[in-house]
């Protein structure tokens, strides 16, 4: 072979080689595309969650609306109930049954219902957030069909089926045993557009224990083009 091409193969392998080694593993592209949302000026997003039929409560859907730096909406369908929700940083808003808005602060500092809401509030995460965090909670992420999927590590699910932050699962909060899921991210052309996560196990509260199974699923929207109108009464509660 003469040696300007084995020079030019030689190249070309390296060229080839080079291009591999800069892929992202799916774990870093699930990551990155999360950030990217997270980044945007604002988005929309529904989640939707299904538990068997058999369940004594089955949750609604829910809308919600982010600004980056700025506020989050949400609406909560339970049951027959619309409950409206405002988040900027560490604090927030909610209605009443009435339609009427509390603080979280003040909504601390009551027993029954408001405390719930309130540290259930609290432990929400926009999905840029809650992408991030499973991503980080995956035992083996891969490339399946149009998207990424993985089993959840045990720390993983526990949080998950707490309601609460990665990293705030223990502690403060519902005893979790038995705790297992899986995730599934889709993303179109490096964006995350949709994620879905199971979870399973057994929770104790209040001295209740029940069973948990439960199939949640994320879909974001309107990205760039969000809008969102806070009530008066709502943004007196965040100052």
């Amino acid at each position: 072979m003469k040696p300007s091409i084995l020079i030019g193969v030689v190249l070309a392998f390296s060229a080839a080689v080079a291009v591999r080694a800069a892929d992202p593993t799916p774990k870093e592209a699930v990551t990155a595309a999360a950030k990217k949302l997270g980044e945007k000026a604002n988005y929309s997003w529904k989640t939707t969650t299904v538990v068997p039929e058999t369940a004594r409560w089955q949750p609604g859907p829910v809308e919600g609306k982010t600004e980056k730096d700025g506020v989050t909406h949400l609406r909560i369908s339970f049951m027959d109930n619309v409950t409206q929700a405002v988040m900027k940083g560490e604090k927030g808003a909610v209605t009443n049954p009435e339609g009427a808005w509390s603080s979280l602060a003040e909504l601390e500092n009551e027993e029954g219902p408001g405390r719930f809401w309130a540290g259930m509030l609290r432990g929400m995460a926009t999905p840029a957030v809650q992408a991030a965090e499973m991503a980080a909670d995956t035992t083996d992420l891969k490339k399946e069909g149009e998207g990424y999927a993985s089993a959840l590590t045990e720390q993983g699910a526990k949080t998950l089926m707490s309601f609460r932050r990665r990293g705030a699962a223990t502690g403060e909060g519902p005893a979790i045993s038995d705790a297992k899921g899986s995730v599934r991210f889709w993303l179109k052309d490096g964006e995350l557009v949709k994620y879905e996560f199971k979870v399973q196990g057994k929770m104790s509260f209040g001295g209740n224990d029940m069973d948990v199974d439960r199939t949640t699923t994320v879909e974001i929207k309107d990205v760039g083009t969000t809008k969102i109108e806070v009530p008066e009464e709502a943004r007196k509660k965040l100052t």
